[in-house]
Order: structure tokens, then sequence, then C-alpha cells
């Protein structure tokens, strides 16, 4: 029970109960909880202002840790870019040229991935920057990641039929020539035999006599026949597949028809001097996607290293062609 207050009374010289009013003890308590409360409410916006709660510390320890697995993961998928770089370069470089196919577009490998709105969901975070960062080099990595296995498996399909397609590619000297002796005019710019002139050789000469055998270079199918008195003369066209054809020209007798399919070293005619030749030759050309190319390059598979070098000097030497 609370202790009663007196006061003493000059004018009556005495000590009277001091009786405070029911209004003045309210109004007085109502001044301290109004202060309890301004106060209890200072000391907890401090406390959340500088000091963390027990679940907003379990929080900040949550979103430092999947910081700290986006840039994991940042590492690890600048290790895959650099392994799918690696074998993007073998693909093309390597792969592709070994089986004849063209390399893919960097455009196609670099195609776009994604919407323009795409990740405008992740800008509401916090960490909205790394996390979209990651997500577009995934969504990347993914795109290129699909581009090369359809490679592969091209590649794939290509290597199921590479023993076809080495036995087609032209691989052998059309005239029987181990000795490199019947080695005339190569491929380049020559002396034309007529107009005295230097003059693009889109082939390659061997001298041989009238009737010496001239053989397929490598399987396929007699594409073109032609018995001219000009030109070429009498002549063969044989298209091999994977964009090779052969030519062999200036010929004294055809043994093969128009359509007939044949095997590299099959007797396909013989050596002659009809058409603008000035002497009995053959003249053989290698033609790759329509474009004529040197066929010294194609001689590979009855020549040693050393045959092969020499085979390559001989018909780089700048002398007169026969046609």
């Amino acid at each position: 029970m609370p202790k009663a207050k007196y006061h003493f009374d000059t004018s009556t010289l005495r000590y009277e109960k001091v009786v405070v009013p029911l209004g003045k003890r309210i109004l007085r308590v109502s001044g301290w909880v109004v202060s309890a409360f301004v106060f209890g409410a200072v000391v907890l916006l401090v406390a959340y202002s500088y000091v963390d709660s027990p679940k907003e510390k379990q929080l900040r320890r949550e979103i430092n840790q999947l910081v700290l697995q986006y840039e994991i993961l940042q590492q690890r998928v600048s290790q895959s870019e650099a392994v799918l770089r690696e074998l993007n370069y073998n693909d093309d470089n390597i792969y592709r040229i070994i089986f004849e196919a063209e390399p893919i577009p960097a455009s196609v490998r670099k195609a776009g991935y994604g919407g323009i709105n795409k990740y405008s969901e992740l800008e509401r975070y916090d960490n909205a920057e790394i996390m979209i960062e990651s997500s577009m080099r995934v969504d990347k990595l993914m795109k290129q990641l699909y581009i090369q296995s359809k490679s592969f498996d091209e590649i794939f399909g290509l290597a199921r039929q590479k023993t076809q397609m080495l036995a087609s590619i032209p691989g052998i000297q059309p005239v029987s020539n181990k000795d490199l002796k019947r080695i005339a005019s190569g491929y380049g710019y020559r002396i034309h035999p007529i107009y005295k002139t230097y003059k693009m050789h889109y082939g390659q000469d061997f001298t041989a006599p009238v009737g010496t055998e001239v053989y397929a270079t490598g399987n396929g199918t007699v594409y073109k026949v032609e018995n001219s008195r000009r030109g070429y003369g009498r002549s063969i066209i044989i298209n091999h597949g994977y964009g090779y054809r052969t030519l062999y020209a200036h010929l004294s007798k055809i043994e093969v028809r128009r359509g007939q399919k044949v095997q590299r070293g099959d007797l396909i005619g013989l050596v002659g001097n009809t058409g603008t030749s000035t002497a009995p030759h053959l003249h053989y050309e290698v033609i790759k996607n329509n474009r004529k190319i040197n066929p010294a390059n194609f001689f590979y598979n009855d020549l040693t290293p050393e045959e092969y070098e020499q085979m390559l000097e001989l018909s780089s030497r700048v002398t007169q062609s026969f046609d």
C-alpha cells in the first residue's frame, strides 16, 4: 500500500494529508506510460537499425552463401566455356577438315539466347547483377553445347562413311609412274605450247606413249564421256562424290561409258594425242566444289613420303605444257 504524504499547514499549525485528485493521478500515470512507450520505440528503432535479429542474421548468412555459390558457378562456367572453345576449334579445324565438311559459321555458334525480358524478374533482387550474368552465361553455354552436339552428330555420320569417302577421294596417279619419269608440266602458270605465253595450266601432264593405260584415281561414277577434235579431245570426267571430280584428257581410246561405276585402279582409257595436244600425254585435273585444284596434292596413296616430296618438286618446275 502506498505511503501517505503530509504537508504542514502554517495557518492551522497542523499536518494535513495530501490528497491527489484522481484526474491528476491518471494524467501522471499516462505520462509515465507514454514516456516508457516512446523510450521503448526509440530503443527498438535503434536496435533494428544497427543490430540484426537472429532471423536476420540467419537470412544474411544464407544470402552470403548464395552469393558465394553464384561466384563458384561463374568460375565453373568459365572453365566450361574454355573447354567448349577448344572443342569448337578442334571441330572446325581438325574433325570437319578431315571429313571434308564446312566449318560451322561463327554467327551460328554465337547465335542469340533468350528474349529481351527474359531476366527482368531477377532485377528486383539486391544481387540482381550477378544473378542475371550467371543466368545469361549458362543459357549461352547451353545453346553452344547444343550446336556442338549437333555438329558431333554430323561428324559421327561422316566417320561412318570414312572408308567409302577415302576410297572415293582421288589418291593415286592416273598412269603407272612409280619412277616419276612421266611427270611433265604441273599445275600453275606454264608456257603455252602454241602461243608461247604464260597461261594458267589447271592440271598435271604425264608424258607416255600412245596406248599407255589410264586408271581411275578413286571410286566414282563416269559423269561425262566426250569425243572432240579440239580442246581436251577424247576425255572422261568421273564424279567421285564429296564434291570431287577428275578429268582425263587427250585419250586415244575410252574404255568406259557414261553412268558406269568404277573403282580406284580400274582401267578407263588409253593415253593419246587427241584434241589440242602437241605430243602424246595425259592431261589430268582434280576439281573440288567446281574449282580446279592442284592434282599433285592427291598422289599420296602410291608414293612413299620421299617419292611424294620428289613428285611435288618435279610438278612445281616451270616448263612448257603439252596442251
